[in-house]
């Protein structure tokens, strides 16, 4: 009789331990899709803006015909990814032609003093910090949920429940190069 009760009260404190498990499991998995979540925002914010940008660059610099058209892949290519690697590599290009499209600004004195330009560019920046903190924000919660569902005991029903490891948003290899300043 007691070694039943004590069974009975094993099973139901292994079984409450398991589901407190699988809710934590639960609860970091819907943090990492929120955190992605909120990259996208800032991607389609970004996004949204360019093609304003290229249209007021485009008034003043016509000549200039490669770059604004390179802009505009770059903006097709990571409205079209998909994952995190892939985002990640659509969206390094798309803020190298950016960085090529404010370099021929430059060039135009007229453009540099656009009030619509002057906004729009200040919009960007702002929405380049909110993507970088995004990103930030998604590694750390990845990071978490990974190291999570690899320790033990969580590994075990991890496993059994099939939640998977995910990927962290990596910046490509060439991207770690200095910018050349030069004055």
């Amino acid at each position: 009789m007691v070694l039943d009760i004590l069974a009975v009260v094993a099973i139901v404190i292994i079984g409450i331990v398991v589901a407190g498990i699988y809710n934590n499991l639960i609860r970091q998995r819907n943090r990492v899709e929120n955190a992605w979540a909120q990259i996208e925002v800032q991607l389609k914010r970004r996004n949204d803006l360019i093609p304003n940008l290229v249209e007021t660059v485009k008034g003043y610099a016509q000549h200039e015909r490669t770059v604004l058209e390179n802009v505009t892949k770059a903006r097709a290519a990571v409205m079209e990814a998909s994952g995190a690697n892939e985002t990640a590599d659509a969206s390094n290009m798309l803020a190298s032609t950016l960085r090529s499209l404010f370099a021929v600004a430059e060039a135009y004195p007229q453009l540099q003093a656009n009030q619509n330009f002057m906004q729009l560019q200040k919009d960007l920046a702002e929405t380049e910090d909110r993507i970088t903190y995004s990103r930030q924000f998604y590694n750390d919660t990845v990071m978490r949920y990974n190291t999570t569902i690899q320790s033990v005991p969580t590994n075990i029903i991890a496993g059994i429940t099939g939640f998977d490891k995910k990927e962290l948003f990596r910046i490509p290899p060439e991207e770690y190069n200095v910018p050349e300043v030069r004055f």
